[in-house]
């Protein structure tokens, strides 16, 4: 019975290129000069500081552009609230999100059931899911209708058997 697994995965080397490389562009740009703007890696989360909210928002778009082009999608990230620090500065923490959580588990299982097509099922197992069809076709409609649907978190597709 040909098979497949649905999982959400960051690729941590390309989210540490574009976090250095964001920070190497606030260093050197002229509009950045001066509003002690940085932003660093964590675990799982990337910290951001600036002098101004507009600066931040000015720095989060710097961020999302080095995401962008190093193709990791801006789904992983979940912004939290924008806090007030010492000096009138803000900052905001921005959480890496990996792997697929019970609920939304339970969500992407109640829309490929509701797809209706015949002989598929689907497992959670873990931080992933397992889909299992009869006809290979069936699976690449769910395959489709997955990408189409939006999740809010970003999916990718391996294992494929036949």
């Amino acid at each position: 019975m040909p098979t497949f697994d649905v999982v959400s995965e960051v690729d941590d080397q390309e989210v540490r290129n574009a976090v250095d490389q964001a920070a190497r562009e606030v260093s050197q740009r002229y509009d950045f000069k001066n509003t002690d703007t940085s932003v660093a890696l964590g675990d799982d989360v990337i910290n951001l500081a600036s002098a101004s909210e507009d600066r931040l928002a000015a720095l989060r778009q710097v961020l999302e552009e080095k995401l962008v082009r190093r193709k990791v999608s801006l789904k992983v990230l979940d912004y939290g609230e924008i806090e007030p620090a010492s000096g009138g500065a803000v900052r905001q923490t921005a959480r890496l999100q990996a792997g697929i959580g019970s609920e939304k588990a339970k969500e992407l299982n109640k829309f490929i059931k509701g797809l209706g097509l015949k002989g598929v099922q689907s497992s959670t197992q873990g931080e992933q899911l397992r889909v299992q069809g009869k006809k290979r076709d069936h699976l690449q409609t769910v395959i489709a209708k997955l990408k189409d649907g939006d999740f809010g978190i970003p999916l990718q597709f391996s294992n494929f058997r036949d």
